[in-house]
């Protein structure tokens, strides 16, 4: 994969902007089309976590970052009529959205920010395998264990992998956050949603960005929940 110096869009609008002509061709025989729904559906909370005051209200952005990330990744399960679970589907749009990006977009965010990644992949409380015995020697192992793979990893230049460990620890944070596992403004987890707050708000907008240079013509699946259209009875 060719890496190339990204133009990254400075806000929601500028994504919008960018986006609108492939909105207007995706819907030009009507409203609806699942993948502009999605990608509206992610800028509509993108654009609120940027709203939100990085001191006071961290624990929100990274709530609402993941929701836009989650409108992007969300399949839907047509057996069981709910959504697919949630790390497997964005484990495989992760996968794909690396394998679209001919313009090296995420490569080079995670070249750009590998102090920040190799921060949150070193911090043992973001990490699974600490918790399976947190009252041990668990901590260092799993910090020191993290950030040296980490190293290897980009020594290696295994994007996919470092792309995919980053965000499970940021997954594992957003749901001790959503399962009420963590205090609201904890002191004790300040430095960890800042980190992934940060990396999130570089990280979403880079995905749209793939969105819009590569995937606007994509099969994206099934979405969950589509909007309907209750008078007209159907789904739109």
């Amino acid at each position: 994969m060719t890496t190339t110096v990204r133009s990254r869009p400075a806000s929601v609008s500028e994504l919008r902007e960018r986006w609108l002509p492939h909105k207007q061709r995706l819907n030009s025989t009507g409203s609806g089309h699942p993948t502009a729904v999605r990608f509206h559906r992610a800028c509509s909370w993108l654009e609120e976590a940027e709203r939100l005051d990085a001191q006071d209200q961290a624990d929100h952005i990274l709530i609402f970052q993941w929701t836009a990330f989650n409108a992007l990744y969300g399949q839907w399960d047509l057996d069981r009529h709910e959504p697919l679970p949630d790390r497997l589907s964005w484990q495989v749009f992760l996968t794909r959205m690396l394998g679209l990006d001919a313009s090296g977009h995420l490569v080079t965010l995670l070249q750009e920010d590998h102090r920040l990644v190799l921060t949150i992949l070193g911090n043992a409380y973001l990490n699974t395998y600490f918790w399976h015995d947190p009252c041990g020697e668990n901590a260092g192992k799993a910090g020191r264990g993290g950030r040296h793979k980490a190293e290897g990893w980009y020594a290696q230049q295994q994007w996919g992998v470092i792309l995919e460990k980053t965000v499970d620890r940021i997954y594992l944070l957003r749901c001790q956050l959503v399962h009420g596992a963590a205090t609201l403004r904890s002191r004790m987890n300040r430095t960890a949603v800042k980190h992934c707050t940060t990396l999130m708000a570089k990280l979403i907008p880079t995905l749209l960005l793939v969105w819009i240079d590569h995937g606007a013509d994509e099969d994206w699946g099934i979405m969950c929940y589509p909007p309907v259209d209750a008078a007209a009875g159907t789904v739109r």
